[in-house]
């Protein structure tokens, strides 16, 4: 493919993410954010099933229904627990379950259910600062590996250095800390502490699926996204930082 055309695409397919999100940010009603999310979670169980080598069917009809139970229960991160204990008790009555099927629960079920546990605790403005930290961690790190980068970060991700991952923490702590700051009932050590970390575990969430990638032997996750892959190559850092910030705005007491 012409590398403009690529491009072109890429920001066509962009907008148009960046116009349905925003959509559903400006109408913040909790049925059309879960619907969305929903979906978001539809595609990345999608991708995620091949990456963990199962064909089955039944995850998507556990995945709905879960997926229905998030938006009746009032603290949905608890069901996966529930969800692990029945699959654990399914397993040892017959014997017969892929024992590597749990999987899909962890990743992607579990940091989309904290997607919705942070819109239903903290509000659209919560999912704002969850953007914002991951997005610029993403572009700090990106541009800053492409000006000063040298030092190898892993071998799991060769493209990533060192110190694009530095300055790309620097960028989404510095971002994440100033609309928290600004926009939320949260004090400058709390915003700070929770960016900073936030956009750390972000850079694993990215290195966690190019490292499921590497090991599936594919270089994007799917083709649902013209220009940019598959879903999880779109949310991977998200599926991490959601977790972190949901949990350290408990430690903190908000």
């Amino acid at each position: 493919m012409n590398p403009n055309s690529e491009n072109v695409t890429r920001w066509k397919t962009a907008g148009i993410l960046l116009a349905v999100a925003a959509a559903v940010a400006l109408l913040d009603l909790p049925f059309v954010t879960w619907l969305f999310f929903g979906m978001v979670y539809g595609a990345a169980l999608y991708e995620a099933l091949p990456l963990f080598r199962i064909v089955k069917v039944t995850p998507y009809l556990y995945g709905g229904a879960l997926w229905i139970a998030a938006g009746l229960y009032p603290h949905p991160v608890e069901l996966v627990a529930i969800a692990l204990l029945i699959w654990a008790g399914v397993l040892a009555y017959r014997r017969t379950v892929e024992r590597h099927a749990f999987l899909p629960l962890l990743y992607p079920t579990l940091g989309i259910l904290f997607f919705w546990a942070l819109y239903r605790e903290h509000g659209m403005v919560s999912l704002a600062w969850l953007l914002i930290i991951v997005a610029l961690t993403d572009a700090g790190a990106y541009y800053t590996g492409r000006a000063i980068g040298k030092t190898s970060f892993s071998p799991t991700s060769p493209r990533k250095t060192l110190e694009g991952v530095i300055g790309g923490v620097i960028a989404g702590t510095a971002g994440g800390t100033l609309l928290a700051t600004a926009a939320m009932d949260i004090g400058f050590p709390d915003a700070l502490i929770a960016s900073l970390v936030a956009a750390a575990f972000s850079v694993f969430g990215d290195l966690f699926e190019s490292y499921l990638k590497r090991e599936a032997g594919v270089k994007d996750s799917g083709t649902l996204l013209p220009g940019h892959g598959g879903v999880l190559d779109r949310i991977d850092g998200y599926l991490f930082a959601a977790p972190t910030l949901y949990i350290l705005l408990h430690i903190a007491g908000h």
